[in-house]
């Protein structure tokens, strides 16, 4: 198996491959892909993405086809809360109606839809190969807004790529509605005239993230430059200094010198891109106050706004988040001219917002970015975001549990339907794995003990864990420390939340009786029981004998949890 060096898929193709990855499309629909010539006899290549994620691996054919294998869901991108599978259509809004969305509703479709009776599902079928006179954001953007202050209209968004021949994109989308539409209503909207508006051309707008490595430049950048395509119609590159590194500045040393040298060739694309009327998010350490000086005079010559952040996390924070291992490895002397460790940071004094990461949300590090760039939409689009109608709460919602081992195929899913069995319909459970597959079934030995003790793996599908799914839950809880270890380092927030399941277990005994769960969760969470000793073995590989006893164990720890859920659906 060869990777493809310093590519990614095409966007067209990106859209197959998350398609194919919710069950919508099968593998034959993936679009056509060039491979390099010098990759031509290779068995297989790996698609990844900028930041070098496999996503998918193609199996080459001596006669020119392939077979497909979905490796990852893209973690990122704008309204990605609503590219729901058709299996979350199903739990979410049962019986809803589903209107596949394609262009801008008209003022008479609109009142179509609020008049409907019922709940409806807005498919919106929007991916590469839109005529380009409009773009997929923008479509998703104003149907978005079109129904906001419509409680029973939710909104979908389905990455479905056009293809180009008429024949093969109508196929490709009747199978998306018949993915969809399983056991519920299709409704075509009538067709009509739309409006369009005009908007003035903004002034460019560079955003330059600087701070040690580990500090959370990247992962601000990559939340602000999908806030800005979330909320309003502004163009924006993000400019992540290991992508440029990679690319733009491949070949470069770590010295001081060509640190300066690709430090100037970002600042002089961001400062282009700002020319232009763009948003550009940069993303890089850039430890030299002169070079980050000296990119603000570009971007401010060429007519652009430059908005300085100095995501100030202090190295021991970072240290501790450093999963690579490149921090120990400087202080070894394996790595020279390490930023904050063998090389200097100069802490700049003329940041625009100055943010320390430390145990803050992401949402919250962000939002004295997002008030310096100005750049979001209207206070109605930012509150769509922070709280859409179409995901809102009720207001007597279940307790969200999310529970998480290693692969999300033995013990979380176990789990998972052992918990939500017991506690009833005052929780919701769900499963992830740190290093989750994606969309894969129970391991069988783990499935048949499910099956034996009266649960139903059948349609358990199992994914990784992602930021949204721990932000979500009210109650984390791990098959083993290492997990919670992994949770932590990737949520700090999310401390108070997060235990192992032998943990919480072993909490909860000493809680006094008829206290709510939520209540329970807050109390364990000034207490901190110990979690020594409290994990669950993974049972992967090692026969029926070890998925039994892996089963009789969390039917045992489940016993004395369950119970603590249940009590008291919403006190709290």
């Amino acid at each position: 198996m060869v990777a493809v060096p310093q590519h990614s898929p095409s966007p067209r193709i990106l859209d197959d491959l998350e398609l194919q990855a919710m069950g919508v499309l099968p593998p034959p629909g993936l679009a056509d892909l060039d491979v390099p010539r010098d990759l031509a006899g290779a068995a297989a290549v790996e698609l990844v993405d900028p930041e070098g994620l496999p996503l998918a691996r193609v199996h080459l054919a001596g006669d020119g086809a392939g077979r497909i294998e979905s490796l990852a869901r893209p973690a990122h991108g704008p309204f990605r809360r609503l590219r729901l599978s058709p299996g979350e259509v199903r739990d979410r809004h049962p019986g809803a109606v589903v209107v596949p969305v394609e262009t801008p509703l008209t003022a008479a479709q609109l009142a179509d839809v609020r008049g409907a009776e019922g709940a409806v599902v807005l498919l919106v079928l929007a991916g590469a190969g839109w005529p380009a006179a409009l773009s997929p954001l923008a479509l998703v953007r104003s149907t978005v807004a079109a129904v906001r202050d419509a409680p029973d209209v939710h909104v979908v968004v389905v990455p479905l790529a056009r293809t180009g021949d008429p024949t093969r994109d109508a196929e490709r989308r009747r199978r998306v509605l018949a993915a969809y539409g399983e056991g519920a209503a299709v409704a075509e909207l009538p067709g009509g005239d739309t409006t369009g508006t005009s908007v003035a051309e903004p002034s460019g707008v560079v955003v330059f993230f600087t701070g040690l490595s580990g500090s959370g430049k990247s992962t601000l950048a990559r939340a602000l430059v999908d806030e800005v395509l979330e909320t309003t119609d502004r163009t924006v590159t993000s400019l992540d200094g290991d992508v440029v590194r990679r690319t733009l500045s491949a070949g470069l040393s770590f010295s001081p010198a060509d640190r300066e040298t690709n430090i100037r060739r970002i600042g002089w694309v961001a400062a282009e891109i700002a020319r232009h009327g763009g948003v550009a998010v940069c993303s890089p350490i850039a430890p030299y106050d002169a070079t980050r000086r000296e990119v603000r005079r570009m971007v401010e010559e060429a007519g652009g706004r430059f908005v300085l952040v100095h995501v100030a996390t202090p190295v021991e924070e970072c240290e501790r988040r450093d999963r690579k291992g490149l921090y120990a490895k400087a202080r070894a002397g394996e790595i020279g001219d390490f930023t904050g460790i063998s090389a200097p940071y100069e802490v700049p004094a003329d940041a625009d917002v100055v943010v320390d990461t430390t145990g803050l949300t992401v949402e919250a590090a962000l939002g004295p970015v997002l008030d310096a760039v100005g750049l979001t939409g209207t206070p109605a689009a930012a509150e769509e975001r922070a709280e859409p109608a179409e995901l809102a709460e009720p207001a007597e919602a279940p307790l969200r549990v999310l529970v998480v081992c290693t692969a999300n195929i033995c013990r979380s899913p176990y789990l998972q339907l052992a918990l939500q069995a017991a506690a009833g319909r005052g929780v919701e459970v769900t499963s992830a794995g740190t290093h989750g597959f994606v969309d894969k079934a129970m391991d069988a030995e783990m499935a048949a003990e499910a099956t034996a003790r009266g649960l139903d793996p059948t349609d358990f599908r199992s994914r990784p864990l992602t930021r949204d799914l721990v932000a979500g839950a009210d109650l984390v809880l791990t098959a083993e420390a290492r997990h919670r270890t992994f949770v932590l380092e990737e949520h700090p927030a999310a401390f108070k939340k997060v235990f192992t399941v032998g943990q919480f277990a072993r909490g909860v005994a000493a809680l006094p009786e008829g206290t709510s769960p939520r209540e329970a969760v807050a109390r364990l969470a000034a207490s901190r029981p110990s979690a020594d000793g409290a994990d669950v073995a993974d049972p992967y590989r090692r026969g029926p004998a070890a998925a039994a006893a892996c089963a009789d164990h969390i039917d045992a720890l489940v016993a004395h949890v369950a119970p603590h859920l249940r009590k008291d659906r919403l006190s709290g």
